[in-house]
Order: structure tokens, then sequence, then C-alpha cells
């Protein structure tokens, strides 16, 4: 059985050190190497060092390291994962080759150079171990070329797309000599270790994603310039509008930066023949704009420059700054107002407006494009599609897009206007056949060589819309979903908007815990909402408070903790399953289950402080448990320092950046999950309450110590004193004060037992005498109406 235990990265510019980087957040350690350097800097000259000493030596890694911290957005999901990153160089460290189940080359993109680097990688690695390049477009059969038998068996592909940390697609590789075997491992190791999204692609120039992205974007530019469009008008419907991401077209090249870019397209313009040589020519203002320093982020200026507060756009013929434009039309406004993907899109390409004209130049050649690489970059339409999806940010693929706007109707289109629509998509339609993928009975199929294939999945991808068409659904409201997960396994999935907690959620927890513990053996909750849960329905609560209907909310916040308490005491396991935001309600959900199965990309927090509230949910109290249940059992310890770290995360509204960072907060215990692949998640919790159920007996209720009164006045120590110093404000204070006494657990002795509900009145009433305040009632409306805290 092939393992991975430790690995070598060759090349510690941005993109090696990000994928050592994520390697540390797997728990994989790596060995970082890069040159030697031929002069010493003016700092290592101060300190008396020579070119022999190690640190200098191990100078351009070491840095690399160091930069990992300041970077943003984080590389690392914890700081400390940079412990399992060790720095090298390329001459002292390549014994330590032998020891690598994995060598990754990430050096220049230059074939020359990669040979070289090969050559000493052939002399130092153990047999067996795979070695595998992160070019993003320079042919593997030119690197492989006069390699051993035994590297050529275990050498492929293996791009990575920055950030390696977020961005989800691996594309791999394979030479024509590289062991099946070993193609295979690296997909279920790039899968279900990585956690990446899979897509073989071919020896061909850029492979997949940057080879359609480049194109894209490219053929975006021409039709700019073409039809007198300027850079902000473009990427004003080219971003969400669309299904693409906020960076649009001009803002990406700005983040990816112009050299890459034209670098990228130079490696397809110098490999291929007629007019798609004349798209992956670059019109000469880039050229102009890449001469005069103008990359993008990381030069201050590309399409885009800020000066001040505002954003200004490159006019691309006179190449000076002006005011950004926003191309207004019909057909925007009648998009915006459609519900779904096939809706907003035929209202876009088929008006007659100026935002129509453009969206259609620009859509359809990437429609037919994609077509005629069908087979030559992927063995199929699905691999081109999730490429996409994963490296570039796009909601849909190009197929999934043109089966959005009518595969029949756009053709006729496409070939009135002289477009050359590839034989095998009209030999499709001419068949009977109008869309590239199609549903039956929740099983998803795709056209392949004249019929329709399962699209094959890994068995842990769970499809929740796609098993409820398969399974139905078991019972649901306006707000939540309970579903049938197979194998005695019940999921709560939340359905309303953001995914917010009202009544109707707090209705289906209880409906839930009655329904699993006659039916099922445990239960999860989850969802593949854009985010777990941003918590309670804040425009409900606000609405109800300036009515002054605080027995109502009082009423909604009672039922809702009693529910947490149920779902806690049932008498099967529980599973909560958070992703992206999981906020306030979202995180109090969470909390009190047995198990926390959380995606590697979970943002955890009571943010409540924010909006002039605390956690009323039971959070302060779980949060509190946490801490206190993570001590180590019959030693002393300092009951205050629990309470003043609960306080803190609290008060100060923190939230984890990663699910190792909320266990570093303690919202994640140390036997909680991580699932590094996001698209596992449910599976993951699946089998930890199948796990869990084998022996299950429900938590028997506790009494628990607290601060009292000798604790409160500790507490608010801190709070006073950054009053008194202006750097918050007196409702700051009288938050914090409410916020005291519910850790504090009242006007009770220091070292008072007491229980849960006692806890959780306080909590309830410090919550309703807050909601009641104008200044946390203007925090609420600020946030509804701002979407960001404000400080009254």
């Amino acid at each position: 059985m092939r393992h991975i235990q430790k690995a070598v990265v060759i090349g510690s510019g941005v993109m090696g050190s990000g994928i050592a980087a994520h390697l540390a957040n797997i728990g994989i350690p790596s060995l970082l190497l890069d040159i030697v350097p031929k002069e010493l800097t003016e700092a290592e000259q101060a300190k008396g060092l020579t070119l022999e000493s190690p640190q200098v030596r191990n100078r351009l890694s070491q840095g690399a390291v160091q930069k990992l911290f300041k970077q943003k957005p984080a590389p690392l999901a914890s700081k400390s994962n940079a412990a399992l990153i060790t720095a090298g160089n390329l001459e002292d460290h390549m014994q330590q080759l032998g020891e690598a189940d994995w060598i990754i080359e990430v050096v220049v993109e230059n074939l020359d150079v990669k040979k070289k680097v090969f050559e000493k990688v052939d002399q130092y690695r153990k047999p067996g171990s795979i070695v595998s390049s992160n070019t993003s477009g320079i042919s593997i059969e030119a690197m492989v070329e006069g390699r051993s038998e035994d590297f050529s068996k275990h050498f492929l592909g293996t791009h990575f797309f920055n950030p390696p940390r977020y961005l989800k697609l691996l594309e791999v590789i394979p030479a024509k000599s590289t062991d099946p075997e070993v193609v295979q491992f690296m997909k279920t190791f790039g899968e279900d270790t990585l956690g990446k999204g899979v897509v073989f692609a071919k020896d061909t120039p850029n492979f997949i994603a940057n080879r359609i992205g480049t194109y894209g974007l490219l053929v975006t530019v021409k039709e700019m310039l073409k039809g007198g469009y300027s850079v902000g008008e473009v990427d004003s419907v080219t971003g969400p509008l669309i299904g693409r991401p906020k960076s649009a077209t001009f803002r990406t090249l700005d983040v990816v930066g112009l050299d890459t870019f034209i670098h990228v397209a130079k490696n397809v313009y110098d490999q291929v023949e007629g007019q798609e040589k004349e798209v992956f020519d670059v019109p000469d203002f880039m050229l102009k704009m890449r001469d005069n320093g103008w990359l993008g982020s990381k030069s201050g200026q590309g399409f885009f420059k800020k000066e001040g507060k505002e954003i200004l756009q490159l006019n691309p013929e006179t190449l000076e700054y002006e005011a950004r434009g926003k191309l207004k039309a019909p057909s925007v406004e009648m998009a915006k107002q459609e519900k779904g993907f096939p809706g907003k899109m035929k209202t876009l390409v088929y008006g007659k407006d100026r935002a129509s004209e453009l969206l259609w130049s620009i859509l359809s050649p990437v429609l037919v494009y994609s077509a005629e690489l069908n087979g030559e970059i992927a063995d199929d339409l699905t691999g081109i599609d999730q490429a996409m999806k994963w490296g570039f940010g796009w909601n849909k693929g190009p197929f999934e897009t043109w089966d959005a706007i009518g595969v029949a109707k756009s053709v006729e289109r496409m070939k009135a206007e002289g477009l050359n629509v590839p034989e095998w998509v009209e030999e499709m339609i001419a068949n009977g056949h109008d869309t590239f993928y199609k549903e039956e009975n929740g099983d998803l199929f795709f056209y392949h060589n004249g019929a329709y294939q399962p699209v094959e999945e890994n068995e842990k991808v769970i499809n929740l819309k796609r098993l409820k068409k398969k399974n139905g659904v078991i019972k649901k409201n306006s707000g939540a979903s309970l579903i049938d997960l197979g194998d005695g396994v019940a999921l709560l999935e939340f359905t309303s908007p953001n995914n917010a907690i009202g009544m109707d959620i707090t209705q289906m927890i209880n409906y839930a815990v009655d329904e699993v513990s006659k039916n099922y053996k445990g239960l999860v909750i989850g969802n593949q909402g854009k985010n777990f849960c941003v918590g309670a329905n804040l425009a409900m609560i606000l609405m109800e408070a300036q009515d002054d209907n605080i027995f109502e909310i009082d009423m909604v916040v009672k039922h809702f903790q009693q529910a947490m308490l149920k779902l806690k005491y049932s008498s099967f396991p529980v599973v909560a399953a958070p992703f992206g935001m999981t906020l306030g309600g979202g995180t109090e959900v969470c909390l009190p289950a047995d198990h926390i199965q959380a995606s590697a990309e979970t943002y955890m927090g009571l943010v409540e402080v924010g909006v002039g509230l605390i956690p009323g949910g039971g959070g302060n109290k779980e949060l509190y448990l946490n801490y206190y249940n993570s001590l180590p059992k019959g030693v002393d310890f300092d009951l205050q320092k629990v309470a003043n770290k609960v306080f803190e995360t609290i008060a100060m509204a923190k939230v984890s950046t990663s699910a190792a960072e909320a266990r570093e907060y303690n919202f994640l215990s140390q036997s909680d999950g991580i699932s590094v692949n996001g698209d596992h998640l449910i599976y993951d919790a699946k089998q930890a309450v199948l796990h869990l159920a084998e022996n299950y007996t429900a938590p028997v209720k506790r009494k628990v110590p607290v601060v009292g009164e000798t604790g409160y006045a500790t507490l608010l120590l801190g709070a006073q004193s950054m009053y008194q110093s202006g750097f918050i404000s007196e409702h700051d204070l009288k938050i914090a004060k409410k916020l005291a006494y519910v850790i504090a657990g009242g006007k009770v002795p220091y070292g008072t037992e007491v229980d849960e509900e006692y806890l959780l009145q306080l909590e309830r009433e410090a919550f309703l005498s807050l909601i009641e305040k104008p200044k946390s009632q203007q925090r609420m409306q600020h946030m509804l109406v701002k979407g960001k805290p404000l400080r009254n």
C-alpha cells in the first residue's frame, strides 16, 4: 500500500512555498529546497556571516517560510503548521531526497532548468518515489526525456492552482511512461488527502483550465476593443452576474499578474496554428503595460489603479487612467430578477442591448472552443467543466453553461454568424439530444461518443440536491428539511435564505430529534449552501424588538435553547458538519453536538457582540464547557483562566480563519474531525455517526463550577481600563458587563456548581436586556443595511 509520509518541494517561490504550506496543513512534513545564493546581503555582512554559513545557504527557502506568515489570504491554516516545513538548499540537502515519498518540482517555467533539476533528482531519489512537476504548461514528455526507467514510471505533472490552499483544482498529467497505478494513486491521494478536485489532463499546451481560461480572457479583451467597451464596463457584467468570480475579467488579470498571463498566452501561441494562434496573440496595449511595469496588484497598478479611495480604470487607447464605468442595460436589470441560472443566462445572451451583444460575443467562441478541444485536452467534457469550476471559480463549466442557454437555439445562431460548430455537437442535436448533461432518478449522465454515460464521482461525494430527488424528503418546512442519508442516518438541512435560523429551523430540530430517536441510528446537521449558517434571522429579531415584542423574542430564544438541549441529550449521536461561514447561531448549533466534522475551510465564531448583543442560544455556556472539559482531569487548575479565555473570545467576536484555528479557539475539540475535501464533508460526518452509534450512550447532565462574583469583577477589569483609555464606547462596556455576568455565573460564590438551565436563563435575560437598548438596535440596523459593525 503506497503512502506519502514525507515530501520534498523544489523551488521556494510563492507557488512552491504555498504547496509546502498546503502539505503542512494536512500534516505532511516537507523539505523546501532552493538554490544557494552567490552573494551576501548587507544584513548578512553586518552579522559577519559568510557564503558558507547555513543561514546564508538556506536564505531563499528560509525567507519563503517566513513570508508565509505575512501573506494574505494566509497559506497556513494555523501558524503552528510552519513547524512541518524544513528549509534547505539544492547542494547540502540532496541526500534527503532519498527519504521522500513524493518530490515535487516548482522551479521557473523553463524546460532546460527543469531537466537539470530532474537529472539531479534522479541521482538521489529512492526507487518507487513519485516525482512530479507543477508546470502550468511545459510538456511532460519533454521533461521526462533521458531519465531512468524507474524515474519515468513514477513521473507525472501535478498542476496546482494558486493559492494552493484555497483553489480546488489539481490537474494530473501522466506521461506515456507513467505507471497507471501511480496515476490512479495520485487521483485518490489528491482527492482524499490533499482535498483537491482532480482532473486528468492530456499533455497539451497549458493543459485544460489555463488553455480555456486564457482563451476566454483574450477573446474578452479583443471584443472590448472591437465594441468600444471600457475595462470597468466589461468587469461589471463578466463577474457574479454570469456565475463567475467577483474579480470578473480585468481584476482577475491584475491579481494573476500581467507578466504571468502573457507568458501563459505565449506558451500556447508558440504551439498552435491558424485562427487559434490569432486569439493567443496578446494585444499591443497589454505588451506596453507590461513594459511600463503595470503588472497589476503586485506593482500597484494594472487595469485598475487606486487613488485615495477611488478606483480608476485604464483606458486601453490612451493608456491613461479615468473614472471607472459600469455597463447599464435592460437585459442586466431583467437578468437580476430571474431566479435560476438558465433564466438569467438566456435573458442576458438573447437580449438586444450592449450588454447582451458583449456577453454573446465573448461566450459563444469559448463554448465552441471548448467543444473543439473535447477529447484533445481532456478525456471528456466533464473534465473541462470541472477544471473551469475548480481552477477559475466558474459556477458552471462551458458545457453546463451551454445547456443553460439552450444548445439547439444557440447553435443555430452560432452557425448563422459564421462560427464553426464541431461536428459532434451538431450530430448530438440531430440525434434528438438537446443537452450535454441529463439527470435520471438523481443520477447524472453526460454525452460522450454518441451516448450518455454516468458521471464518475468519488464515492465520498454526496450531492444533497440529487439525493433528495432519489430518496425524497422525510419532512420539510420553509427553513429546513430532514433527509434520509441511507444506512440508518438522517440529515437535517437548513434551507432558509443564508441558512439563517428562525422558528422554522427550531421546529424542524425538534421534529428531527423525535423522528430519529424512533427510526434512525443518528443525525447529521449539514447542508450544501454557500455557507453553513450565518446566524439567527437578524431582520426578524430587530423588527420584533422595534415593535417592543420582547415577550415574542423571549419565547423564540427559549425554544431555541431548549432545542439545543434536546439535541445534546438525545438518545442517538448527533454530528454537526459546518463549513464556510459558521457564525453566531451557526456555531451554537454545532457546539452541543456529540462530534463536529468541520470542513478545513470553516470560519467559526460567536459574533453577536458586533450587533450589540451577546450569544443567546447557549453559545456562552457551551464554549465555557468546551474549555472546562479540555482541561486535564485530576489536576488543579485556575477556573478564572477558563472564564477569561471564554470572555475574551466572545467579547472580541473572534472568528477562526480555518477549522485548525477553530480548534485553537476551542470551538472544536481535539477529538472533532476536519475534512480537507469539502465535497466529502457529508460523507465523513455520516461515517462519524455510524462509528458513534456502535456503542452510543447519551451524555449525562452534570453541574459545572463557575467563578461567580469575584470572577465577574476580574473579567471586568480589562474592559473598564479599555473604556477609560477610549478604546471602547460606553455601550461596548455595557455589553461587556452583561457578557461577564453570564460567563461568571451571576452573583454566586467562586466555585459554585450550577446547572445548564441556570446558565441559559442568565444568558437569555442578558440577551433580552440588550435587545431593548436603542444603541443595540442601531447596531443591528447598521449591520443589515451596510454589512459591517457600527461603533456607537
